[in-house]
């Protein structure tokens, strides 16, 4: 049998092995560098849908953005690989082509002192190109995002994917074994059935559920800035009770929201008073509360600010 075995074919097989070795190498090495930077990551929130058009991604910008005006380093990454947004939500124009890597690691983009954010788009020589990429492809760049990006230190990591309970969510779930999630929902019953496959997904991969959150729960009366109850309200409510899972609050519809991501001026930048941006308040107040105390970084202060001690307070600040 030995005799039978040309030369060609032992040299393709070595070929063949070694190209194995090296494959498995590549995907040890991107182990070590996930571990490494999900290490430094104190809190990871995976924000969640069982369908598309309920707001995720406005819930989790403006959760990230509440989070990092708190004074938190935060990390906002977009993995809705074929419907990114979060760039134009933020107005965040930066192109990775202009950039160069530091310690092998290559930089998010920045929204302000405390924000990074990743998305596929920064990463696009056109961003109106579709994206037409199979599974494997996908969890690649999952992964890539988590091991070749700087994050740092930081508060918080929140993850934004596309509806359904597909290769994204599953590859977030397999690779960030502490991730939590924050379901979104709307308060009519079609949504709220496709929610309850969101939350059967998170049991059978074993992820932690933060809460539930109703968006569009009434529309905000540009006029009189009274609720009215558009989608009806209370369906969340009623979901997280059912499921055992909390409730973290509802956040009414209101028309600044769609004028803030078309300018790319984020809700809570624009439109500080209203009903809405108290909700989204709300909401994170829920978050950090929900996931624990978390220490803030310490920052330089003033001699004339409220936070006497050198830490941001960001309940009592005045600075």
């Amino acid at each position: 049998m030995a005799n039978s075995c040309s030369s060609s074919s032992c040299a393709s097989k070595s070929k063949s092995c070694g190209s194995n070795t090296d494959a498995q190498a590549t995907i040890a090495q991107q182990d070590n560098n996930i571990k490494r930077s999900l290490g430094k990551i104190k809190h990871k929130i995976l924000v969640m849908s069982g369908k598309g058009g309920v707001g995720k991604s406005t819930v989790s910008t403006n959760l990230a953005l509440g989070l990092a005006q708190r004074g938190y380093q935060v990390g906002l990454m977009d993995v809705d690989l074929h419907g990114p947004d979060i760039c134009r939500m933020l107005n965040l124009t930066d192109r990775l082509q202009d950039t160069e890597k530091k310690d092998g690691l290559l930089p998010p983009m920045l929204y302000g002192d405390n924000l990074k954010v990743i998305s596929l788009e920064y990463m696009m020589e056109n961003r109106d190109d579709p994206i037409i990429w199979r599974g494997p492809l996908k969890i690649q760049a999952i992964r890539q995002f988590i091991a070749d990006i700087a994050w740092g230190d930081l508060d918080f990591l929140i993850i934004d994917a596309p509806p359904g309970t597909g290769d994204e969510p599953l590859t977030v779930a397999s690779t960030i074994k502490d991730a939590k999630a924050l379901v979104v929902t709307t308060p009519q019953e079609i949504a709220l059935a496709d929610v309850r496959k969101s939350l059967n997904f998170c049991k059978h991969v074993k992820m932690e559920v933060l809460g539930l959150v109703e968006n569009m729960s009434g529309l905000v009366c540009p006029h009189c800035k009274n609720i009215v109850d558009v989608f009806k309200s209370g369906g969340g409510a009623r979901t997280a009770a059912d499921f055992n899972v909390p409730f973290l609050g509802a956040i009414p519809m209101d028309p600044q929201v769609v004028l803030g991501g078309d300018a790319g001026l984020p809700y809570l930048v624009s439109a500080s008073e209203s009903p809405a941006a108290k909700a989204f308040g709300a909401l994170i107040d829920q978050v950090v509360k929900s996931v624990g105390k978390v220490s803030l970084k310490v920052v330089p202060v003033d001699s004339g600010c409220g936070c006497a001690g050198g830490k941001c307070n960001p309940d009592t600040c005045d600075c």
